[in-house]
């Protein structure tokens, strides 16, 4: 008997001596792993004269006999509760491929071409059998050749590291060598176990299947889903079916689940995992992708588990939710029996009253399980410096909502979360989480608080924006910005741009985006009289109005104040009817600028509307002096007077009319400067006075316009328009003058939407609500056949306000004019947002936009100088010191930027933010693909490690190969860059320059999605190319080489970061952790795009 320490006495030498020509050999081990079959291959493969001992040594052996001492590769017979011995089963199977220290070798790449040759030598000569007991047995092995017969034992498994190659992580390896008559007994037992059908079942067959996996042609999808299996094994641990969708609900049998999109599935089975999990969650995707029915399937899910739901809304979106709920024949989902609460933003500030069918003295704010919150980024400002006296919207939310009751989550829906300040996002999660950070750090994978992780991020973003714009990319910024906060954004936001669902979802089943064409801009003068006013002598005028008419507590006598004191707090918000004053009056000012751009016709009318207030009031005060004792009531401006943005504000909530005793103010000065604003009201109406219809211009080229496009449409036989204005004053004028234009000269009809009255059209017989209008004007997108089965009525110009600008689809339409240009970047794509959208049958699509007759620089400077000028004011008057700040001045910048691009091409609202729009950052539909596709294959597993696929290369994706690393000994993500850390993926060109390097997974995962998704079967014509080009997988030197070269890269980049970190505040990581290249990573798997 001999005994090996495996130190200075290796086993394995003494196995190569043993097995002479002609050897049985006899092995029952734990684990059987390729590594020493491949180490020997690999070595025969290379054949220098003194390895061909190996090869002959292998063709020497006659037979193999193999038994797995523990089930192994066995259909599971055993009851699962047995102990299973030493190495858990998975780790059996897969050591199959070589155990994690035979790593060297899957890195270089042969594993193919010696996997097939292995498999060719088991089925010549090895059989192997399973243990399918759940008895114990140790390992052992016998060798039986001509000359002697020889016992190994103890053998715990077959791998190098059993045998001796490697060290592996045993404090010892003892192996003692036995000859006759001790090696008898073990062939006796082998042999009595062997021929035991009740314990051993034959396995062959399964473990040449498992090997020739790793020597077949995979498909692109597989990788694709291996990449994904390894990348998120971590969350695929953390997953509990607690946080994951119950179908046992039967949602999925639901109406609504049946009409979405696939993109709309994924997001609603994130939104619920993201809901269960973290309480919250904001769905920002882009315009025209249908946030509406995603967020209704969520509400689906909840109701089928008996939960309460609060829909939140703008007012103007309440007949589109409304429509969903009810029993309606437009309702598409009425089966679904949904029975939600709608309220709107404005509610939250009111204390009484009836709301949507609600009594709002009753309602029972805190008993909701969801609040869906539509249009959410109004909720962006959050509770602000001075909390304490202004109870705002958002902090009723808070307060009544979501703190008080049962425990409420949140879905959000905005396609503007992120306007430039991160903390916009912040405000909104907060609603989630209740304000109270910890909630939500306690859930989240972050090294910081929230607030820290915002906190940075914000500066992050600030440092950013101060760069040249060369340098000012969304890379440049996804650098800077700390692993933490993508944790957050990935943990509760899901953002899809129209550009991602083009490229990562079939659009055969969606339907294709209309092309947009460039837009057309037109800049009419006002009037086309001689005698013409322009905009400018009009804006000198505006600006010498003080409109103190709105402002007369200004005036009241400081003795007498408290006598006011609490008459003006009742209004429901907390807002001093200073303050509201105030408000109302810098809106005012700004409204008649609006309103000249829109139409000298709203214009006129607003100054009118003015004009009277301050001749009724002049008149009472004269009054008051002669008879003495007139009360003046506080005038409440009304909220259809302004555009939808400013009617949203709490100014117009309602409360008790405030009198104010004349004998209580200074009059007389307010009187004086009543009849100051009194003449320039005077004068500006007299300005306007000669521009009626046939003499504005602007309505002249409308007109022009409309006939080109009836006469020529863009898409064959669509003759329809839609035609925005801010304020449904101008859209009357326009209805007024268009209805009878397009009647006479086209005989087609029109219809006009505004939020304050009901629509009206000029089809006879038709009730024209709003639900009836746009049911005409988009019949296909708005299901008329259901609705209107039986007429034929049709609506070719549809002239509205702001009440549709979101939320809508009327994409039947392909023509969108805006008369008048929000002063709002993002409302002029929401309005285009209604035709531009997925599944239009449209092949194109037309944006006109009207700007005033002056270059845009002017227009962006006048409109500061108004709000400047009314600032100044309102500091005299509410303490309140935020004169014109840099963010608002560099939001001026940023509209005018985004206005001068508007003019050349019709942008995406994720394009508009010179910032970053979450759609760049999150990961999370990765992990749904992923367990979309575990249902189906739960054996990834198993799946040997190495493996590649080849996909043919793309005009953005050029030829090379990418890289899947794991990092095997945690020494290289210290600084948190590498946001799926242990994993690094690397696309390296051919020509070994780096595509795309390892600080950007989310496109290194999109990259790899785009290649292979879809893609089930292997691609033969560039798979055969490679296998010609590396001999079948026996010569992968070009591939090592690049595999180093991806290894060092990120070496390298992190050498750069670490060189950077010494220099910036914040301390360092460039001593703590050292990288000594490829021992240090295993190859997971890699792509090969040819």
């Amino acid at each position: 008997m001999k005994v090996f320490n495996n130190v200075t006495e290796i086993v394995r030498d003494d196995m190569a001596v043993t097995m002479k020509k002609g050897s049985k050999v006899a092995i029952a081990a734990a684990c059987f792993s390729l590594g020493i079959l491949l180490s020997d291959f690999k070595k025969a493969a290379n054949q220098t004269p003194e390895d061909t001992e190996l090869k002959k040594q292998l063709e020497n052996v006659d037979e193999l006999r193999f038994i797995f001492t523990s089930p192994t590769f066995v259909t599971e017979k055993v009851n699962k509760q047995k102990r299973e011995f030493y190495i858990p089963r998975i780790g059996r199977e897969r050591s199959l491929y070589g155990t994690e220290f035979e790593i060297k070798l899957r890195n270089e790449m042969t594993q193919k071409a010696i996997a097939r040759e292995c498999a060719e030598w088991i089925k010549r000569k090895a059989v192997f059998r399973s243990n399918t007991t759940g008895e114990v047995m140790a390992g052992f092995m016998t060798v039986d050749n001509t000359e002697e017969k020889v016992a190994y034992m103890p053998l715990n498994g077959f791998t190098t590291v059993d045998i001796g190659c490697d060290r592996g992580n045993n404090a010892y390896n003892m192996v003692n060598r036995m000859e006759s008559p001790f090696t008898e007994q073990y062939m006796q037992i082998f042999e009595s176990i062997w021929n035991d059908k009740d314990r051993l079942q034959d396995v062959t067959d399964v473990v040449i299947d498992n090997i020739s996996s790793a020597y077949n042609e995979n498909s692109p999808e597989f990788i694709y889903f291996m990449t994904l299996y390894h990348v998120f094994s971590e969350f695929l641990e953390d997953i509990s079916e607690d946080v994951l969708p119950n179908e046992a609900t039967g949602f999925k049998q639901s109406k609504i689940w049946n009409m979405l999109y696939d993109f709309q599935k994924d997001a609603v089975l994130a939104i619920i995992n993201k809901l269960e999990k973290y309480n919250g969650c904001i769905l920002a995707d882009s315009v025209g992708l249908g946030k509406t029915f995603t967020a209704l399937a969520v509400v689906k899910y909840y109701e089928n588990r008996n939960k309460s739901v609060l829909v939140l809304c703008p007012k103007k979106l309440a007949e589109n939710w409304n429509t969903y709920k009810d029993n309606y024949v437009n309702n598409p989902i009425a089966s679904d029996r949904l029975n939600y609460d709608v309220l709107f933003h404005t509610d939250l500030s009111r204390n009484g009253g009836f709301s949507n069918g609600l009594d709002l003295d009753r309602l029972n704010w805190g008993n909701y399980d969801l609040v869906v919150i539509d249009e959410s980024h109004n909720f962006r400002n959050g509770a602000g410096t001075h909390a304490n006296t202004v109870e705002n919207r958002y902090v009723k939310l808070m307060d009544k909502v979501i703190r008080a009751g049962v425990k409420t989550k949140v879905l959000m829906l905005s396609a503007t979360p992120v306007n430039n300040r991160f903390v916009d996002l912040r405000n909104q999660l907060a609603i989630a989480y209740e304000g109270d950070a910890e909630n939500l750090d306690s859930k989240l994978n972050t090294s910081k608080s929230l607030e820290d992780i915002f906190r940075q991020a914000q500066k992050a973003f600030n440092a950013w924006s101060k760069l040249d714009p060369e340098d000012r990319t969304t890379d440049a910024l996804l650098r800077t910005l700390d692993f933490d906060f993508f944790e957050v954004l990935d943990s509760v936001t899901i953002a899809r741009s129209r550009k991602h669902i083009e490229k990562y979802y079939s659009t055969a089943e969606i339907g294709k985006f209309p092309e947009r064409l460039k837009p057309i801009s037109l800049r009419p003068s006002l009037t086309s009289l001689e005698s013409a006013i322009s905009y400018n002598q009009i804006y000198e005028q505006l600006m010498l109005l003080s409109l103190c008419i709105y402002t007369p507590s200004n005036y009241i006598f400081p003795s007498k104040l408290d006598k006011y004191m609490d008459l003006t707090h009742n209004k429901g918000a907390n807002l001093t009817q200073k303050g509201r004053e105030e408000g109302i009056r810098r809106l005012m000012s700004i409204n008649l600028l609006k309103r000249l751009e829109s139409s000298v016709y709203s214009f006129n009318l607003t100054l009118s509307r003015i004009r009277d207030l301050i001749t009724n009031t002049i008149s009472a005060i004269d009054k008051f002096e002669k008879y003495g004792n007139v009360d003046i009531d506080m005038y409440e401006a009304a909220e259809d007077e302004f555009d939808m943005d400013d009617g949203n504000t709490e100014y117009f909530t309602v409360g008790k009319k405030v009198k104010i005793d004349l004998a209580d103010m200074d009059y007389k000065s307010w009187r004086d400067e009543l009849k100051a604003d009194a003449e320039v009201l005077e004068l500006l109406t007299l300005m306007v006075a000669d521009i009626t219809p046939e003499y504005d211009t602007k309505l002249q080229t409308l007109f022009t316009l409309i006939s080109k496009k009836v006469e020529n449409p863009i898409n064959e036989g669509n003759k329809k328009i839609l035609i925005f204005s801010a304020f449904s004053d101008t859209a009357d004028y326009l209805y007024e003058n268009v209805n009878a234009f397009v009647k006479k000269k086209y005989g087609l009809d029109t219809a006009i939407i505004t939020g304050t009255t009901d629509g009206k059209s000029t089809i006879k017989g038709l009730k024209a609500t709003l639900n009836n209008v746009l049911t005409c004007f988009s019949p296909v997108s708005k299901g008329k056949e259901m609705l209107m089965p039986h007429n034929d009525f049709n609506i070719d110009i549809l002239i509205a306000t702001d009440c549709i600008s979101e939320g809508q689809n009327l994409q039947d339409c392909d023509y969108l004019v805006n008369y008048d240009i929000h002063w709002n970047p993002v409302r002029i794509i929401q309005r285009f947002g209604r035709v531009d959208r997925i599944g239009s049958k449209n092949s194109y699509i037309q944006l006109v936009n009207f700007w005033p007759d002056m270059t845009l620089d002017d227009y962006i400077n006048l409109k500061s100088r108004v709000e400047t000028r009314m600032k100044i004011s309102i500091m005299t008057s509410t303490g309140d010191d935020d004169l014109i700040n840099a963010e608002e001045k560099g939001d001026l910048e940023y509209r005018k930027q985004q206005l001068k691009r508007l003019q050349e091409e019709v942008v995406d609202i994720e394009e508009m933010s010179d910032g970053i729009s979450i759609m760049d950052l999150g990961l999370n539909e990765f992990r749904l693909d992923l367990l979309e596709y575990l249902k189906t294959h739960p054996d990834m597993d198993k799946k040997p490690r190495g493996l590649h696929a080849v996909v043919p290369a793309t005009d953005e994706l050029p030829e090379g190969v990418i890289f899947v690393l794991k990092n095997v000994n945690n020494s290289v993500n210290i600084d948190n860059q590498n946001r799926i850390h242990p994993f690094y993926m690397v696309y390296m060109g051919a020509d070994s320059s780096v595509v795309c390097d390892y600080l950007n997974p989310k496109q290194l995962l999109d990259d790899v999605r785009l290649l292979c998704r879809g893609r089930k079967e292997p691609i033969k014509e560039v798979y055969t190319i490679f296998n010609e080009e590396t001999e079948d997988g026996r010569d992968m030197a070009e591939m090592s080489e690049l595999l180093s070269d991806a290894i060092n890269s990120i070496i390298d980049v992190k050498e750069e970061s670490d060189i950077d970190s010494l220099f910036s505040a914040g301390g360092t990581s460039a001593l703590m952790s050292d990288v000594s290249g490829l021992d240090d990573f295993e190859l997971i798997c890699f792509l090969v795009v040819k």
